[in-house]
């Protein structure tokens, strides 16, 4: 029963398994259907055991955590969901195919070669065209990537928790974006083909329908731009029905989703199949100081995580140089 688990610290360091998978173990949800806490995950179980309540017109402060010892112990948990909240909101989130985890800093991905045309006609006792998947010759290397929150527990006790899980979700959505410009910039460096614009540094509609163009076996489903570079596409006569049709979500006339992204050089634009395109390589979900957070010794709250990105297929990835 949710109501009888003994909560510890150790619960966050069980090799393999992250606070809430624990949580599940010990109290898994199947056994809650078709009951009043149907729907709940067990941390949040947790959270109605200790009646803290995170948002709504009853939102408790901070320092309801630490009514007991035993509530504490779901406060990093509170802070890692925040955050992770926060990056899921980041255009990085929409355009990962694949997301695998690795036990070290470097990860020894496969790499498919498959280059003889599949239109090739063959006949009987006649050998079939081949691909290869291998191993690569080079490793990823995963870098580390996060921030350090210079708070004490005196200065967030007082902090009504959906306030102070607002600035944790900011906190995610800069970090998502870090992320995401290291993996534009790997898509950059590995595609299938750069082209230029027709007019240099003259955007034209005629040049997105050439990236448009480039793509064969893959499709155009989304196209990466900056700020500035989405400025000028949805200013294009093309965009003017697009924009009003789906104000949510952008689309070009051809179908691909415009995606603005923050910090992304306006001097090219990606165009990808995110189905095929995008590999990402963590260590681990992110990391918190754990021990600290539960003892509120909170002068610094550090969130970290390791990541690298990698292309799987090249073809699945061109770039629109300005």
């Amino acid at each position: 029963m949710y109501k009888d688990l003994k909560l510890e610290k150790g619960m966050y360091h069980i090799t393999g398994k992250s606070f809430s998978e624990v949580l599940e173990s010990m109290d898994p949800s199947g056994g809650y259907a078709e009951t009043p806490l149907a729907g709940l995950d067990a941390y949040e179980r947790q959270l109605k055991r200790f009646d803290i309540h995170v948002s709504g017109s009853h939102c408790d402060r901070v320092e309801k955590f630490f009514s007991t010892t035993d509530s504490a112990v779901l406060f990093p948990e509170f802070i890692r969901r925040a955050i992770r909240s926060g990056m899921e909101q980041s255009v990085l989130s929409d355009l990962v195919a694949v997301h695998t985890l690795s036990p070290g800093g470097e990860y020894q991905p496969a790499v498919l070669t498959d280059t003889a045309a599949y239109s090739t006609k063959t006949t009987q006792g006649n050998a079939l065209p081949t691909a290869s998947y291998l191993e690569a010759v080079t490793t990823t290397r995963l870098n580390k990537f996060g921030r350090s929150i210079h708070a004490s527990y005196e200065a967030i006790r007082r902090q009504r928790l959906d306030a102070f899980s607002a600035v944790l979700r900011a906190v995610g959505v800069r970090l998502a974006n870090a992320l995401l410009g290291q993996s534009i910039l790997s898509m950059k460096d590995n595609n299938g083909s750069s082209i230029d614009t027709a007019a240099e540094g003259v955007l034209t509609y005629a040049d997105l329908t050439k990236l448009y163009g480039e793509f064969s076996d893959f499709d155009m489903t989304t196209v990466l731009a900056s700020p500035a570079a989405a400025a000028k596409i949805m200013g294009m006569e093309q965009m003017q029905d697009m924009a009003s049709a789906q104000p949510n979500t952008i689309l070009l006339p051809f179908g691909a989703q415009l995606r603005k992204c923050a910090g992304m050089s306006s001097e090219y634009l990606i165009g990808l199949d995110k189905r095929f395109a995008l590999e990402m390589i963590t260590t681990d979900d992110l990391l918190l100081e754990t021990d600290k957070l539960i003892d509120s010794q909170l002068d610094v709250i550090t969130v970290s995580i390791r990541v690298a990105f990698r292309v799987m297929l090249n073809e699945a990835v061109h770039v629109l140089s300005l």
